[in-house]
């Protein structure tokens, strides 16, 4: 296994470095900034993908929140997605709070509508969304970010919170797998 690992990262090619990351997360904190001040957002991290995106995003936010996790996950160290397992849901309550859900990356988008209707069922006044990437597929869908930093193709991602097989989620970049 850590042989095939090694070789994934050898033969990826770099997406993004961590400059253009850097430059994609300040323009989204400037938007997020601009909206939510003054509201006092819950900040929901999607664990474990979203965690680093997270965590340079909310150094660059200004207005006081509070934050909690939640980790749905479609995946389970695989590189195809299957049925949505919820492992952990927020401790906070959700009830007429706004919500800034924090997520790696809008790929098919099942996971994070359910963790958007997860947060509507709950009671939330308001909902948003930001996600580091957004992948773009040929078909719609189920729910659009309102905060989204990069762009990337139709391919496996991994780096930056993103995983292959459980690992290289600490790459310093986005990289691609090798097609």
């Amino acid at each position: 296994m850590q042989t095939e690992i090694e070789n994934v990262r050898a033969h990826a090619e770099l997406l993004y470095s961590q400059a253009a990351i850097d430059t994609a997360l300040d323009t989204m904190a400037m938007q997020i900034n601009q909206l939510l001040t003054g509201r006092n957002p819950l900040v929901l991290c999607v664990m474990n993908g979203g965690l680093v995106t997270a965590g340079h995003l909310l150094t660059r936010l200004t207005m006081p929140l509070t934050l909690d996790a939640i980790n749905a996950s479609r995946y389970q160290n695989n590189t195809v997605g299957d049925d949505i397992e919820w492992i952990t849901t927020p401790r906070a309550t959700l009830k007429d709070r706004t919500i800034l859900i924090i997520d790696d990356i809008l790929d098919a988008g099942i996971t994070l509508r359910a963790i958007y209707d997860y947060c509507l069922q709950a009671g939330a006044s308001s909902i948003y969304t930001a996600v580091l990437l957004e992948k773009q597929l040929s078909h719609q869908k189920p729910i659009t970010a309102d905060f989204v930093g990069l762009s990337v193709p139709d391919r496996y991602v991994f780096g930056y919170g993103m995983d292959y097989k459980g690992y290289w989620r600490n790459a310093n970049g986005i990289y691609a797998c090798a097609e």
